[in-house]
């Protein structure tokens, strides 16, 4: 099976609640993702979507993954795309960094290798555990009062695990941490996630401030180093998400103790063959996972899926439900969130199939000539 034509797409995903806030002032209304179809000689097609959330989060933008791909896609006419190790390193080679360009071809690609194979991408990726797995809910960055008053909402739709978008102004961000713990009953899991945005010393300070609160410290600060000091300084459960892009990152992380979870997200290493090396590292290695990607719709929410619902369930933290959060579905038959869990589809391949009246024309297509 050879890959004979790449068709990219380009959709607007609004979402239910306006907006979504997180550090340094940052705010999205509409996510601008790009899903890529890949068409075969044998007549099977693959779908893949990728969506940076916004511009100012990761080394990442929407126009950037439409302009990678039209400079990548034209070099892998005539790959078998059910190949993915060789495929990856194809890209590779094509490509110096950049995996969220390359992520939706790799997603695409285990589409095809289940649709050809008959077997669900989660059945590939090593099998299904249990009949679904949880969820977690982001609260957007608002004042403290608006933000614990979500909880109660967010709850009755089933979710018991709060990511709390921090990493503003220290002493509101404490109130914010407080106010929502507050709101937080038995069995509940609440995560300050501050994106990266407070500075060393004022990570120090919050999490000695909130050391009496049962809490999760995600991210707090921009470097890898500046994290570690403040794991150094507080006894409160810590995951790292922004810094954590490879297999080295994991191995650094591990060795230097300065994490308990990390947050893997697709598009960040590469697409699903990377994020699997490193979920199966994770396993090998103690470390839970959170499973999720940039931002998305139905076709992301898919793969998010299946990487989780292949994932044990005692290293899988949680995983996100991205398609919840927007009002547009591009695509047919993706999982769709029931009291707070998901389950992928047992179909082969991703078991999605794209909105082509969503979708429209193709921004760019290229074939064998």
């Amino acid at each position: 099976m050879k890959i004979s034509g790449i068709r990219v797409y380009r959709v607007e995903l609004p979402l239910h609640e306006g907006s979504y806030k997180w550090s340094g002032g940052n705010s999205v209304e509409v996510f601008d993702s790009t899903v890529v179809a890949v068409d075969t000689d044998a007549g099977i097609s693959g779908y893949g979507e990728v969506c940076p959330l916004g511009s100012a989060y990761l080394a990442a933008y929407a126009n950037g993954a439409r302009t990678g791909l039209k400079e990548l896609a034209p070099n892998l006419i005539g790959v078998d795309p059910t190949e993915l190790g060789a495929l990856n390193r194809r890209m590779d080679q094509l490509m110096r960094g950049h995996p969220y360009v390359k992520s939706a071809i790799d997603m695409a690609c285990w589409d095809i290798l289940g649709k050809a194979s008959g077997q669900s991408v989660a059945t590939l990726l090593g099998g299904r555990y249990g009949v679904d797995f949880p969820l977690y809910r982001a609260i957007s960055q608002d004042t403290p009062e608006r933000m614990a008053a979500n909880v109660s909402g967010y709850r009755a739709e089933g979710y018991t695990k709060f990511q709390l978008k921090v990493g503003g102004n220290p002493d509101v961000d404490i109130e914010r941490i407080r106010a929502v713990a507050a709101e937080m009953q038995r069995g509940d899991i609440l995560i300050a996630d501050a994106n990266t945005g407070w500075r060393q010393h004022e990570a120090v300070r919050i999490a000695h401030s909130v050391r009496d609160v049962d809490v999760y410290i995600e991210q707090p600060c921009l470097s890898y180093e500046e994290c570690l000091a403040v794991r150094r300084h507080t006894d409160r459960p810590f995951v790292l998400d922004e810094v954590i892009d490879d297999l080295s990152a994991v191995l650094r992380g591990v060795s230097d103790q300065a994490m308990d979870v990390i947050n893997l997200k697709i598009s960040k290493v590469g697409g699903l063959t990377k994020a699997r090396q490193i979920r199966d590292l994770c396993v090998s290695l103690g470390i839970a996972m959170t499973i999720e990607d940039t931002w998305g719709g139905d076709i992301i929410t898919s793969a998010i899926a299946h990487l989780a619902h292949s994932t044990p369930p005692e290293f899988l933290f949680t995983a996100t439900d991205f398609n919840s959060y927007v009002t547009v579905s591009n695509a047919e038959g993706a999982p769709q969130r029931l009291a707070g869990r998901l389950a992928a589809s047992p179909k082969p391949g991703l078991g999605i199939t794209p909105r082509w009246e969503v979708l429209g024309e193709p921004v760019f297509a290229v074939s064998r000539p």
